[in-house]
C-alpha cells in the first residue's frame, strides 16, 4: 500500500498503517447494524467523461461535503453510465475514473466518510437493472423529460442507444441498490428520481412488502450554473465550463469571456442582472451577499463596470479552486493511493449492492440456489 500522500492530512489523516488508515474499525458508514438507527443513507455520483467543473461544484459537490457529516454516503464513478453514449470512445471513460476520483479527494471527499465506488465494479446494478426492466414500458421511458432532452442534445433523432433509453432504470437501480433516501440532484433531474419511484412502487406492490425505499431529490438552493457564454447549461463538451483543477490563466480567460448584458457598452450605461452571467456566479461563489446586491443597484443604475465586476469574480473562484488544485496535484503524484480508494469502495459498496439484489430476487419469487442450503 502507498504511504499517505504528504501534505493532504486535512482530507485523511493517517490512523495506522496502509489503506485501512482511511477505515476506522467501525466506520461512520459501516454497513452492519450492530448499532441502531442507522443514519439517512445518501447516493450520487458523477459520469466520469471528463475533468469536474464549478457546475458539478455548485450543484452537487458542495452538498456531498456537507452530507458526510449527517449521512451515511455513496458516490458512484458512472463508468457503466458513461458507456451508454459513449461506447465508441472506452478509454475516454476508463481514462476519466481516476480523474473523477482525483476532484472528488481534492474537493474535499473523505474516503473515511464517503464510500466511493466505480460502477462497473458493482455487479448487482446489472442484475437489478434487468429485473426492473420488467416494470417500466418503453413509452414511460420515452415520456421521461430528462431524456427526451438529452436525446434532443445528443442529436439522435430515432437512433437512440437501448442503453441510454434505459438509463432511467439503471439510475433507479443505482439508487435502491443502497436503499438511499436521500439523493442530491439538480432540478433537470427530477423526472429520474420521480421515475425511481414508479418502479419502487410496483416491485413493493408485487412483492406484497416494503422492500425498497422511495427517495427523495434534495435539490442544491443555488440552482444550475449556467455555461460563461451564458448558455443554459455548464458543459465540458461545450467548452464553455471552468474545471477543479483550472489553471490560474485559464480561470482569468474564462471570467474575460463571460457573458454580460449586450447592451451594456459603457461603465455609464444602466446594464441588466438578470441572465448577466457575471452576476449569476457573484450570487453562487461570493461570500458577501449584501455586498452583492449593492453591486446588483449600481449596476442597474449605471456608474458600474463590467470589467470591475469580473475583477470581483475572477477574485473568488481563484480563492476557491486554487487550493483545490494544489490538492489534486499532490493527491496525483499518488496513483496508487488513489486506486487503493477506489478499491476499498467499491469492494463495501458490492457487499451492500449484492445484499439488496437477494433481498430483490427473494421478494420478486426468483430462482436462488441459497433456498436448498442447509
Amino acid at each position: 500500500m502507498p504511504p499517505h500522500p504528504a501534505g493532504i492530512a486535512s482530507i485523511a489523516p493517517p490512523v495506522r498503517p496502509g489503506l485501512r488508515r482511511f477505515f476506522p474499525e467501525k466506520p461512520f458508514m459501516q454497513d452492519d447494524t450492530s448499532n441502531p438507527p442507522q443514519p439517512p443513507i445518501a447516493l450520487t455520483g458523477d459520469r466520469p467523461t471528463g475533468a469536474l467543473h464549478l457546475g458539478h461544484y455548485i450543484g452537487s459537490l458542495k452538498t456531498r461535503i456537507a452530507l458526510q457529516q449527517t449521512h451515511r454516503q455513496f458516490i458512484l464513478v458512472a463508468d457503466t453510465q458513461a458507456l451508454t453514449d459513449n461506447a465508441h470512445d472506452p478509454d475516454k471513460v476508463r481514462r476519466n475514473v481516476i480523474e473523477v476520483a482525483l476532484d472528488y479527494l481534492a474537493v474535499g471527499i473523505d474516503p473515511r466518510r464517503s464510500t466511493i465506488a466505480v460502477q462497473s465494479g458493482l455487479p448487482a446494478l446489472a442484475e437489478l437493472t434487468l429485473f426492473y426492466l420488467n416494470f417500466v414500458t418503453v413509452a414511460r421511458l420515452e415520456r421521461n423529460p430528462t431524456i427526451k432532452d438529452e436525446i434532443h442534445a445528443r442529436g439522435f433523432g430515432r437512433d437512440i442507444p437501448a442503453g441510454f433509453l434505459c438509463y432511467p432504470v439503471a439510475q433507479a437501480a443505482d439508487i435502491t441498490a443502497f436503499k438511499a433516501d436521500t439523493v442530491p440532484v439538480g432540478d433537470d433531474q427530477l423526472p429520474l428520481i420521480e421515475q425511481t419511484n414508479e418502479i419502487v412502487r410496483r416491485i413493493n406492490r408485487q412483492a406484497g412488502a416494503d422492500v425498497l425505499p422511495e427517495a427523495s431529490a434534495l435539490i442544491s438552493p443555488t440552482g444550475r450554473l449556467p455555461g460563461v457564454d451564458g448558455k443554459a447549461k455548464m458543459s465540458k463538451s461545450q467548452g464553455n465550463a471552468i474545471a477543479l483543477s483550472s489553471s490560474p490563466d485559464a480561470i482569468a480567460d474564462a471570467v474575460r469571456r463571460m457573458y454580460t448584458d449586450p447592451n451594456h457598452l459603457r461603465v455609464s450605461d444602466p446594464g441588466t442582472v438578470e441572465g448577466n452571467v457575471v452576476f449569476t456566479y457573484l450570487d453562487a461563489f461570493d461570500d458577501e451577499p449584501d455586498e452583492v446586491e449593492r453591486l446588483k443597484a449600481a449596476y442597474r443604475a449605471g456608474g458600474l463596470g463590467d470589467m470591475a465586476l469580473k475583477r470581483r469574480l475572477e477574485d473568488r473562484l481563484q480563492a476557491l479552486i486554487a487550493p483545490i488544485r494544489e490538492r489534486r496535484a499532490r493527491l496525483a503524484r499518488e496513483p496508487g493511493y488513489v486506486v487503493d480508494v477506489l478499491k476499498e469502495g467499491t469492494a463495501r459498496a458490492n457487499n451492500v449492492t449484492q445484499r439488496t439484489l437477494d433481498e430483490v430476487r427473494d421478494a420478486l419469487g426468483a430462482f436462488s440456489f441459497r433456498r436448498f442450503v442447509g
